[in-house]
């Protein structure tokens, strides 16, 4: 078990190290077996915090995002949380203003998140596979195609 969580954690670094070094916009941290955004990485990635435009924490174990994650990495472009245990967004969510796509697919929402009809860039919101019960979406909506 402990053998399995330090390589766990040895991922997570050497994958935050190759973002740093490679001054990528992109923070994968996919399948890394995460409960939670490693504090840690605030401090690692705070000099380059604002050029990065994509994260994916798609298919861990996170059950909320910080509001300091949001405003943090306010520069966000796409986030990708799809295969965790979401069940609501930080209304810090409204610092993304420059967010194109949300990928919240196969996670615990009940209800649509609010605060994403806030964003002005966004575009696409993945929200497949929950448990939303019912939408109120007002007659302001127009048709919105759905990616697949």
């Amino acid at each position: 078990m402990l053998k399995k969580m330090g390589e766990a954690v040895a991922r997570v670094a050497r994958k935050v190290n190759e973002t740093v070094e490679s001054g990528s916009d992109t923070l994968d941290l996919a399948e890394c077996k995460l409960v939670s955004f490693p504090i840690g990485i605030y401090k690692v990635l705070r000099n380059v915090s604002g050029q990065i435009h994509l994260i994916t924490l798609a298919n861990n174990e996170l059950k909320s995002l910080t509001s300091k994650f949001m405003t943090t990495f306010n520069q966000l472009r796409e986030l990708r949380l799809e295969g965790n245990f979401l069940h609501r967004l930080p209304s810090e969510v409204s610092a993304l203003q420059h967010l194109k796509a949300i990928d919240l697919s196969r996670n615990q929402f009940q209800d649509f998140p609010e605060q994403l009809t806030t964003l002005p860039a966004l575009e696409t919101i993945n929200l497949e596979e929950n448990e939303i019960v019912g939408l109120n979406l007002g007659s302001h909506c127009g048709s919105q195609s759905e990616d697949k």
